[in-house]
């Protein structure tokens, strides 16, 4: 027997006696909404809401605002819904990614030509109750005659087939025939982004039903490959794929029908069972570790992060958050490669919530602020150059470090909108420094790896050394060393032939150096300060360190040694042939403002 209890904490439950559980349709769920009294975009949206992953009542929160226009005689509330529903399903995460921003514009113009269509033109809720909302005395007869309860539900169905129509029609094609017309790379690229975002929508529409039917405890496993960018370094990209395919086949051959996974990103998996109690639970991530521990004779190490779900209505990608911390935790934890998720784990959510919720005032209201570092000459004990650093200093919380927030950043693309904030104050701050005569400092920005697959940011770069009027060499680009696949290296010639300086930032950090030194013409490297400290522990590193000096002048490229801490370090690098250094032995990053008095003292200005 089933039955479906609806309560004011979370609106409706599914709730099963014995084995039955209740499936409602979408129509079914929205006229339920509709006779309790939700207006009709708050139906139609409770009706998807739970499926994409969403915690409903939230979505009934936020919905409430959709009727706006129907409140007032204006916009149908289905149509504003319906765009909410294709945001759920499809929505922007990066505000940079135009596919698929131009692919939510056409589900809109596609859903609203289809409804005005079908309703006979009618797209106003005037014009589909034929009394206006705004108006007292026909609202009056509105809510006498019932006239929400009469017509809705058909305007509610016509949506709901329409939606289930182009849902369906995506999932099978990858994206809508009108886009048929489109360049083929564009559309292949579209279709790879869309059938992704189809593949987590299925997944978490599994787990929601399994976390709201299983009577058992619920276990979200995250999963990664300790130093997958190693293999991919040493064995190349293709035989790196092979590894991901490998380990699919595996959770494929393992999990049964009670049991979700789905490849996240890159190395990233994750795995949703039920299970009755920890050791069974552990006995399954054993067998996942044990079936995946190598790869045609190469070790695969993984690191696990586990939660252990204790609230229901939590909304799914919560639940993947934490196991996400804990997988994180386990990477960094030398003892076990298998983490729970524990409530300390909070502060880090708390930290990423934070964040996400501020970035974009902190642009606005101009709270990230340059830094510089001075770069110096050990055999003049001048400054020749500076790097442009960010600081993010909160009306409230005050300095929020980039330990904290670069990661975050970065993995959502916000990455970008700070780069574009920084290379504007260090153009205008060159453009400063030029104005009274010093034009011998040059000043290197970041430049993310976000960046180098596309080819805006150039454009933003020119715009700002042409408004500021300024030397091209004198603003540097730093590249970082990891980010070395093709399409970055074509853009980095690209940048070259432009007329750019480039440095590769962090050299010696990973394991493909010397190959990128051959394919991406780079002016200058900037030697990481890890790799430095390994090399100054030994005489055998030492010797390595004075023969990549000698490489690099062979090669006529530049060099400048990262993280220069102590008397030592200047002594040997000085010595041998290392003459251009970035440290706190000679200065910490600095306020501009600061660095400008210092760079005047220093050319006696």
């Amino acid at each position: 027997m089933c039955v479906l209890v609806y309560n004011n904490d979370s609106l409706f439950k599914w709730k099963h006696l014995g084995k039955g559980v209740i499936t409602l349709t979408h129509i079914e769920k929205a006229t339920d909404f509709l006779m309790q009294g939700f207006h009709c975009s708050q139906a139609l949206t409770g009706a998807f809401a739970e499926e994409f992953g969403y915690n409903l009542k939230n979505v009934m929160k936020l919905s409430t605002c959709f009727g706006g226009g129907m409140h007032c005689g204006g916009l149908c509330g289905c149509v504003t819904a319906a765009t909410m529903i294709f945001g759920m399903a499809f929505g922007l995460y990066d505000p940079q990614d135009k596919e698929l921003e131009s692919f939510g514009y056409k589900n809109a113009d596609e859903f609203f030509y289809r409804f005005r269509e079908r309703m006979d033109g009618k797209t106003l809720c005037r014009e589909i109750l034929g009394k206006d909302f705004s108006k007292p005395e026909e609202l009056a007869v509105i809510r006498r005659e019932g006239l929400v309860k009469k017509v809705c539900p058909h305007v509610l169905q016509v949506s709901i087939e329409i939606i289930e129509d182009m849902l369906r029609q995506q999932d099978e094609e990858g994206m809508y025939v009108r886009l048929d017309s489109a360049d083929f790379e564009e559309i292949e690229k579209l279709q790879t982004v869309i059938r992704s975002v189809n593949k987590q929508n299925q997944f978490r529409n599994s787990v929601h039903q399994l976390v709201h039917s299983s009577d058992k405890r619920i276990g979200f496993i995250q999963f990664d490959i300790r130093r997958f960018k190693i293999i991919n370094d040493l064995y190349g990209e293709k035989f790196g794929d092979e590894v991901l395919f490998f380990i699919q086949d595996n959770l494929k051959a393992l999990c049964n029908h009670r049991q979700f996974f789905l490849n996240l990103r890159s190395d990233v998996f994750m795995v949703v069972t039920e299970y009755n109690d920890d050791r069974e639970l552990m006995g399954f991530i054993q067998e996942i570790e044990k079936v995946s521990a190598s790869y045609k004779d190469v070790k695969l190490q993984l690191a696990f992060g586990v939660y252990s779900v204790d609230d229901r209505d939590m909304e799914i990608r919560q639940m993947e958050d934490r196991a996400a911390m804990a997988r994180t935790a386990a990477k960094e934890n030398a003892v076990s490669n298998v983490i729970f998720y524990e409530e300390q784990f909070k502060e880090l959510l708390y930290n990423r919530k934070f964040i996400e919720e501020n970035m974009h005032a902190a642009i606005e209201e101009k709270q990230f602020k340059m830094y510089l570092q001075p770069k110096y000459s050990i055999s003049r004990n001048k400054i020749v150059g500076a790097e442009a650093l960010v600081r993010w200093i909160h009306p409230e919380r005050g300095m929020v470090y980039p330990n904290d927030f670069i990661p975050v950043i970065e993995e959502n693309g916000f990455i970008k909108m700070v780069d574009y904030y920084i290379w504007e104050e260090a153009s205008r701050f060159i453009k400063k420094c030029t104005d009274i005569g010093i034009a011998d400092c040059p000043v290197s920005v970041n430049v993310s790896r976000h960046h180098l697959k596309e080819t805006d940011f150039i454009q933003v770069l020119m715009e700002d050394i042409k408004r500021h009027q300024i030397e091209k060499s004198l603003l540097e680009l730093e590249i970082t060393e990891t980010a070395n696949d093709e399409q970055i290296g074509q853009m980095a010639m690209r940048l070259k032939i432009d007329g750019f300086t480039l440095l590769m930032d962090d050299f010696g950090s990973g394991y493909s150096s010397l190959n990128v030194l051959l394919e991406t013409p780079f002016d200058v490297i900037k030697l990481d300060k890890k790799f430095m400290d390994n090399m100054m522990a030994s005489d055998k590193g030492k010797l390595i360190l004075e023969h990549m000096v000698s490489m690099a002048r062979e090669l006529g490229l530049g060099l400048l040694a990262e993280g220069v801490e102590t008397k030592e370090q200047v002594e040997l690098l000085g010595k041998i042939g290392c003459n251009n250094v970035q440290g706190y032995y000679f200065a910490r990053p600095m306020p501009q403002e600061d660095f400008f008095e210092l760079l005047k003292k220093d050319r006696g200005v």
